[in-house]
């Protein structure tokens, strides 16, 4: 399937709030970030912010959002294709992993 040229649509209001959360996410790690490399935060203050901000469930409901508009606007087969290449992806706790494990599309979905 040739990607690089497809297009798919996804309603605003879905787009702005997918964003939102992405942002907050993107300058909130950022500042956390900031504050280990200066010696003010740890591990438990990265903790506590992917807890008390949800950040797993939020990160799951901007893939369904992603992932409801590609189910509807492709075929069963290019879906399949787009979950293969997916579970390509690097998992925390996997022997391919190096890293933080990334919110996936695949069969494993956390859609809550």
């Amino acid at each position: 399937m040739d990607m690089s040229s497809r297009e798919i649509r996804i309603p605003l209001d879905e787009v702005v709030a997918v964003l939102r959360d992405l942002n907050e996410f993107v300058v909130s790690l950022d500042r956390l970030g900031s504050r280990q490399a200066s010696g003010t935060a740890d591990e438990r203050t990265v903790g506590a912010f992917i807890a008390d901000w949800d950040v797993a469930r939020r990160l799951a409901r901007a893939r369904r959002v992603i992932s409801v508009a590609l189910d509807a606007q492709l075929s069963e087969e290019d879906n399949a294709e787009i979950d293969a290449l997916c579970d390509q992806g690097r998992f925390y706790g996997t022997d391919r992993a190096t890293g933080p494990d990334p919110s996936r599309r695949g069969s494993a979905r956390l859609d809550t």
